[in-house]
């Protein structure tokens, strides 16, 4: 019977590709930690919950020997409450910290406010269709070519209606508004091959609108620059 339980779960779980925690930049492990971190916290207060429950039912449970037993009237007990009080204050306050500073440090940012640093990507969305241009003029669609290393800092704009830039193992989803230059910052992408995809729902051929982004080295991006 356990084993009939189990396997539905382990195909379940073969099926997962959970690109987000296999993160392939400095930008992608910071939010890979705060969603593991994020994660442990929860499990904590889940484990708490359940040792507790487990405990009082067995405490508790109804017996012959405490059938007649009338239990004492408990007005409170101030160090529980208290407990119960600041214990999931104090978790929301740890919890709040870092992501406060990951989404300050991280959020995207007008073109007129951005004072980022770094290679520059100009990311043009239309329905269905992601036009990437780069510092030198050169224009490619649904492939995106970057340098290992270093700050892109993505130029993000739509022609249309809202799209949603997402590249997992580089970074979060970035809405593309129109009318509206958004400017997001990837740190540190590592050498490979990865998937990218609009993330909002765009009309009829959404699931076609698809890029590859290949990180390559420095002196591989300068050739392809140069490689009209």
């Amino acid at each position: 019977m356990r084993r009939l339980l189990i396997m539905p779960l382990f195909f379940l779980l073969t099926g997962c590709n959970i690109a987000v925690l296999d993160s392939r930049s400095d930008t992608a492990e910071d939010q890979a930690f705060l969603i593991l971190f994020s994660f442990a916290l929860m499990l904590l207060v889940v484990l708490v919950v359940c040792v507790l429950f487990v405990w009082f039912v067995f405490k508790y449970r109804y017996t012959d020997e405490k059938k007649h037993d009338i239990p004492p009237d408990v007005k409170g007990n101030k160090w529980l409450e208290t407990a119960w009080i600041i214990g999931p204050l104090l978790l929301l306050a740890v919890l709040a910290v870092p992501t406060i500073m990951m989404t300050y440090d991280q959020s995207p940012v007008l073109s007129s406010e951005s004072e980022k640093d770094g290679v520059p990507v100009y990311v043009t969305a239309r329905q269905f269709n992601w036009t990437f241009e780069h510092e030198n003029g050169k224009t490619e669609n649904n492939r995106l070519v970057i340098p290992e290393g270093g700050s892109i800092i993505f130029h993000l704009s739509s022609e249309d209606i809202i799209h949603s830039f997402w590249v997992p193992r580089l970074g979060g989803k970035v809405d593309v508004m129109p009318d509206r230059e958004l400017v997001y910052e990837i740190k540190n992408p590592q050498v490979g091959t990865y998937d990218g995809k609009c993330a909002e729902y765009c009309g009829i051929e959404h699931t076609s609108m698809v890029f590859e982004v290949e990180v390559v080295t420095a002196e591989e991006y300068d050739r392809y620059l140069n490689d009209r």
